[in-house]
């Protein structure tokens, strides 16, 4: 809108100053006026340039600074299914779930059919086919987080803040609770020092390819999902 509003003005105020120039000017005068009118016509088209460009700019910028803050959340993530699989529940301690990982073994297990007897009544036995889990082995933690930067895994990228890391329960069905927990952090940390007018407008996103609300987030507090708030085209940036 605003944009609009400036090449409307730029237009007018062009006529305008046409008229001016032909009516009042004397034509001895008319070139110094001229190139004055060149300079402020440059100008207004700087001026109408960075009004389209700040936002295409602000876009590209932001999809930088969520894709390496959802990489960081991606880990975090992993981190907490990998505690959950072993613990049976997941942490909200940071220092425990980095000890975790360095630590602490997974099994390795085994599944398989195995015919199993069982009675139908009457003195008749059916037999049936179940799944039978063995663990065979273990594995180290460390071994899935080669390469990757665990340690700092908590830190927000391009800031000095850390992402708040929430655990709790959801109750599945009636009387089975299970465990949910959020990690997240607030777009306006990640996006500081660009235009706040966007910024702003950003906080309040709500069209499916972008991430909605306020926060970038994986996980959630309310329903059973590991899933982050992000669309599928931020799993492709790296």
């Amino acid at each position: 809108m605003n944009l609009l509003l400036m090449i409307l003005a730029a237009v007018v105020a062009t006529f305008v100053l046409a008229y001016l120039i032909v009516k009042f000017v004397p034509l001895k005068l008319r070139g110094v006026v001229s190139v004055i009118l060149f300079a402020i016509s440059v100008y207004l088209a700087y001026l109408i340039y960075g009004s389209i460009m700040e936002p295409i700019n602000f876009d590209k910028e932001k999809k930088v600074r969520y894709a390496k803050v959802i990489e960081h959340l991606k880990l975090i993530r992993e981190a907490e299914e990998k505690y959950k699989e072993v613990k049976g529940k997941y942490e909200k301690n940071k220092s425990t779930l980095i000890k975790f990982i360095e630590t602490d073994s997974l099994a390795i297990t085994e599944s398989k059919s195995v015919e199993k007897s069982v009675h139908v009544g009457g003195g008749i036995t059916k037999k049936i086919s179940v799944r039978k889990v063995d663990t065979i082995g273990y594995e180290k933690v460390i071994n899935s987080f080669k390469g990757k930067d665990y340690k700092n895994m908590f830190k927000v990228p391009g800031t000095d803040k850390e992402f708040t890391i929430e655990v709790g329960e959801v109750e599945k069905v009636k009387g089975l609770m299970v465990p949910v927990f959020e990690a997240k952090v607030d777009k306006e940390s990640v996006l500081k020092g660009l235009n706040k007018v966007l910024i702003l407008q950003e906080l309040q996103a709500l069209e499916t390819d972008q991430i909605k609300g306020a926060f970038i987030s994986v996980g959630s507090l309310e329903e059973i999902t590991t899933g982050g708030n992000w669309p599928p085209f931020y799993e492709k940036l790296k």
